[in-house]
């Protein structure tokens, strides 16, 4: 017991060495801001840093950064926190967790078709300013994710099979490594560690700035289409089919839904338990059409897809619109045949008493799967990647929210491979398995060589 409190001093007295340093200040447990600091946007997570700083400027984030080493603790970066279970389970004793939320802003350079972007900055800001220049993003389903996590885990967006990764779009990072500097990073500049930040987790740094092409793309066919879960076996088994033969330019997904009865959401929602499927066909009216024909031949009770400007996108998934209490489980589906729709039916499917919000299955393939070795995330190894998610008000929800999660992945086993995509894994994994065998071996050569103290935590790491 000695030994434990010697050691909480010496980190406390080590954390306290950081106070001055950041704008926004730097809260140890015990100061009046430190819970509020700490909170992730995955409000069920309990994240119990050493100290937690919130820098204004990249200036502070390397004074934080150098303070940390000297005083003998690591850094952990983090914007919002959607992902930051694996983090807090790996143990925060003696990180400074570094919030980048007020570090914002975004500028769009129309002419290059190219966005810089502050490293704390969230898709939503994003998506408006390229809007205004008729251009758009490969941001992900959720408008209030920041974008540095989001793309250095790769970046699932509804132009995924055909553009690729978010994490492709990449043209530089500005980063404080681990002695404190600051570093900008792209082909031509550090190209060892530009190739690992494109999809290869938030380890190699604190990212202050990220500069990534974007699409010219003003309008684009999306939206939802939505059945009662009664109809959720025809409803799968011809989703399932029909993405065996979709082009590219067709980006959907599929969910069984249940919500809770509460009043702020809408009647067609609430207290319902749904089957949606919704995405993007980048293609012609006359073409969107005649491609999603199968799926509007099964009647669904709301239909939404129409021409709509790109912007529209970020919202249709309907996602929590802020903070949410949350556990989940995730599976790569190597093949969705009708035994795997029989599987997950047994699971989710009317009758079910799942306590899932939802159990999602996002159509890949296209581009995602098409290596491309400029990347450390090459591609991802999966047709179908299962995301399963559990409201977590408390802990006995939790605890049958996992409980129901796993249960799911674990009847599609048969149909999975050993792979997972790191944005959606929001637990402890094995991080190799998100990579093929060549990146993840150069990938540990980069991290070895720009952080061989091993000085930033992350929620995935690289070891």
């Amino acid at each position: 017991m000695t030994l434990e409190i010697t050691l909480d001093t010496r980190t406390t007295r080590a954390a306290e060495s950081l106070r001055g340093l950041c704008t926004g200040g730097v809260h140890l447990p015990g100061d009046a801001g430190y819970d509020a600091a700490r909170t992730p946007w995955n409000v069920s997570v309990d994240q119990r840093p050493a100290a937690v700083a919130v820098p204004h400027s990249a200036a502070e984030v390397a004074a934080v950064v150098r303070a940390a080493v000297a005083a003998g603790l690591r850094v952990a970066p983090q914007s919002t926190g959607h992902n930051a279970a694996p983090l807090a389970a790996a143990g925060l004793d003696d990180v400074v967790l570094v919030r980048l939320s007020e570090m914002t802003g975004v500028r769009i350079d129309p002419e290059s078709r190219q966005a810089r972007v502050v490293g704390g900055t969230l898709w939503r800001d994003v998506v408006a300013a390229a809007a205004e220049h008729g251009l758009a993003a490969l941001h992900g389903s959720s408008h209030d994710v920041a974008v540095a996590g989001y793309t250095l885990g790769g970046g699932l967006s509804w132009y995924a099979r055909q553009h690729g990764l978010a994490a492709g779009m990449l043209t530089a990072v500005e980063l404080v490594t681990a002695d404190g500097e600051l570093v900008r990073a792209d082909a031509d500049h550090h190209p060892d560690l530009f190739w690992a930040l494109r999809g290869g987790g938030g380890n190699l740094g604190v990212v202050t700035a990220l500069e990534f092409g974007l699409l010219p793309v003003t309008d684009v066919y999306g939206g939802m289409l939505l059945w009662d879960r009664e109809h959720a076996p025809e409803v799968l088994a011809t989703w399932a089919r029909w993405t065996r033969d979709l082009p590219d330019s067709v980006s959907t997904s599929i969910r069984v839904m249940s919500f809770p009865p509460l009043p702020e959401l809408p009647p067609f929602l609430s207290g319902r338990q749904l089957v949606v499927v919704d995405g993007a066909v980048l293609e012609s009216d006359e073409r969107a059409v005649e491609i999603l024909a199968p799926l509007r031949a099964l009647s669904p009770e709301m239909d939404t897809f129409a021409r709509m400007p790109a912007a529209g996108l970020v919202d249709i998934h309907m996602d929590p619109p802020g903070p949410t209490p949350a556990v989940s489980d995730h599976a790569m589906v190597a093949s969705l045949t009708d035994e795997a729709v029989s599987a997950l039916l047994s699971e989710v499917g009317p009758g079910s008493s799942t306590s899932l919000l939802f159990a999602e299955l996002r159509h890949l393939g296209g581009a995602l799967g098409r290596p491309r070795p400029d990347s450390a995330l090459s591609h991802l190894a999966g047709d179908y990647a299962l995301f399963c998610v559990a409201v977590a008000a408390t802990p006995e929800m939790a605890a049958q929210g996992l409980a129901d999660a796993e249960a799911v992945t674990a009847a599609m086993r048969p149909w999975s491979n050993e792979a997972r995509f790191l944005n959606f894994s929001e637990g402890p994994v094995d991080t190799s398995t998100a990579y093929d065998t060549a990146s993840w071996q150069r990938l540990q050569q980069v991290r070895a060589a720009v952080d061989p103290a091993g000085v930033f935590a992350a929620n995935h790491p690289v070891r």
